[in-house]
């Protein structure tokens, strides 16, 4: 299956992010205190500083930390924070090396269900159920991997038709509404938090 992401909104990041799970996983991890087309910018900056034709998780798990950290911080910078993304990086190709030898597609490719593959990617370094959720709903909505019970495990995010996470980012229209979706909820976040303060 031909997948084409529009997370990046940059043709050759995107390009690297379609063909290569491990570009997939990594721009879902520097997904956080940053815009969504930066993080998922980040794995095409990481590959044209490392060179090669894409990421190699048994590489980078190798790499010298120092070294590794100066090459997320090169301007311009992979994240707004580079030292201790630079660390979670390897952190995740480590655990990907060690546990399904550096194949970032087997965390998925043979999951028996929703359920299943949604405990295999809590269990990835930088992975927590938030996020484990959306990128489950990704691989369900634009790469087709589909195990039983798939739209369940993902939450929210896994609903049909939604604008909630980067799952349903296909084009600069989507992405208007996954912002302004994101938008409403810290808006009513923040109002509930002074209803109760106001209540208290």
């Amino acid at each position: 299956m031909t997948v084409t992401l529009r997370l990046a909104q940059n043709p050759e990041a995107d390009a690297l992010l379609s063909r290569s799970p491990l570009a997939a996983l990594i721009g879902m991890l520097l997904d956080q205190q940053i815009p969504m087309e930066w993080a998922f910018t980040g794995p095409y900056t990481l590959l044209e500083r490392l060179g090669g034709d894409d990421l190699d998780a048994h590489r980078i798990a190798g790499y010298d930390p120092g070294e590794f950290a100066a090459l997320v911080s090169e301007k311009p910078a992979v994240h707004r924070y580079p030292g201790s993304m630079a660390k979670r990086v390897q952190q995740l190709c480590q655990y990907l090396d060690q546990h399904y030898d550096g194949d970032a597609s087997a965390v998925w490719r043979d999951a028996g269900s929703g359920a299943e593959l949604l405990g295999r990617l809590v269990e990835l370094p930088g992975f927590g159920r938030q996020k484990a959720q959306i990128f489950l709903a990704l691989l369900g909505k634009q790469f087709g991997v589909r195990p039983e019970g798939w739209r369940e495990a993902a939450g929210p995010y896994g609903e049909q038709d939604s604008f909630r996470s980067v799952a349903d980012i296909t084009g600069p229209e989507s992405l208007e509404k996954v912002r302004a979706h994101k938008q409403e909820a810290k808006r009513a976040a923040k109002l509930a938090k002074e209803s109760k303060q106001s209540g208290a």
